[in-house]
């Protein structure tokens, strides 16, 4: 697949999601096509359908001269926001190794020492390379997503995405080099409620990783989302059809919410928002303070 590269007007964007004020996209779309991803809509303005996600990649050739030009035009006070790379792609993708948009927006940050704090939130191992940077920014943090410790499931879900057992090692390897990380385990995956020994060994192998906090989300099962996951558990057995099935009731969702409470305190993880967060719950998110880090 050849990436398209256009030209983009604007790049920080004030933020839709909870405790960010801005975000940065260096691209639309994301080569790593996860079933679930709920930002499967953004290349709607390219023409782009749900089911093609994964499938194209539209590069913001312009996004470090953008980034240059709005960093300096934006005030003292609006500079202590928190800045998310990235909401509805990965920053840290294949194509970032050619086009080193992610690395050029974190050295003009790092040049006006931006002083609110950047959050990346990736799952690339592809992040270390920027390690250089991320310490030198007065404020930054690493998210990493893991969704699983079983590679099988991570490429079942996952096709493009670097394996579950890279990211594990790639957040062991930001915490030694002594950046703030932690693990966003979204979407909890649904066959947890049935299998909770796979969120525990999850669990125990992000504190083995360093992890001392993670941010977790139920599944977003909206029905263009489920288009795609249709397809994807169409030849799974039913026990696990259904779990996806019974995950859009408040009844699976309490109960996963258990489940995961007790393995928290078990292996004395923190959970950012003191709860599992649900997508119907994000705007009430954005009115509460962002939790310390």
């Amino acid at each position: 697949m050849e990436p398209v590269e256009i030209e983009a007007k604007t790049l920080i964007q004030k933020s839709k999601t909870p405790s960010n004020d801005y975000v940065i996209n260096p691209y639309t779309g994301c080569v790593l096509g996860c079933a679930y991803c709920f930002a499967s809509f953004a290349g709607r303005r390219f023409g782009r359908s749900v089911k093609e996600w994964g499938d194209y990649l539209y590069v913001k050739k312009n996004a470090v001269e953008l980034a240059r030009t709005e960093l300096a035009k934006m005030p003292e006070h609006k500079r202590q926001g928190t800045i998310l790379l990235s909401s509805v792609t990965d920053p840290y993708q294949g194509h970032e190794t050619k086009y080193r948009l992610t690395r050029g927006i974190l050295n003009e940050l790092e040049a006006v020492a931006y002083p609110g704090l950047v959050r990346v939130l990736t799952k690339s191992p592809i992040v270390t390379r920027d390690i250089d940077l991320l310490t030198s920014l007065p404020r930054a943090e690493v998210g990493m997503t893991v969704t699983t410790a079983d590679d099988k499931v991570s490429r079942w879900l996952e096709v493009r995405a670097p394996l579950a057992s890279r990211r594990l090692r790639t957040l062991a390897e930001l915490k030694e080099a002594g950046i703030p990380a932690y693990a966003f385990v979204g979407p909890l995956l649904p066959h947890f409620a049935t299998r909770p020994e796979l969120l525990d060994d999850l669990f125990g192998r992000l504190v083995d990783a360093g992890v001392s906090e993670v941010f977790m989300e139920h599944i977003n099962l909206k029905p263009y989302i489920r288009e795609r996951m249709d397809q994807v558990l169409a030849e799974e057995p039913e026990e696990v059809r259904e779990a996806y099935l019974q995950a859009r009731t408040k009844e699976h969702r309490e109960r996963l919410d258990a489940i995961v409470a007790d393995l928290l305190t078990k292996h004395g993880l923190g959970l950012r928002f003191e709860e599992v967060v649900h997508h119907d719950d994000n705007d009430a998110l954005r009115q509460r303070p962002t939790p310390s880090t």
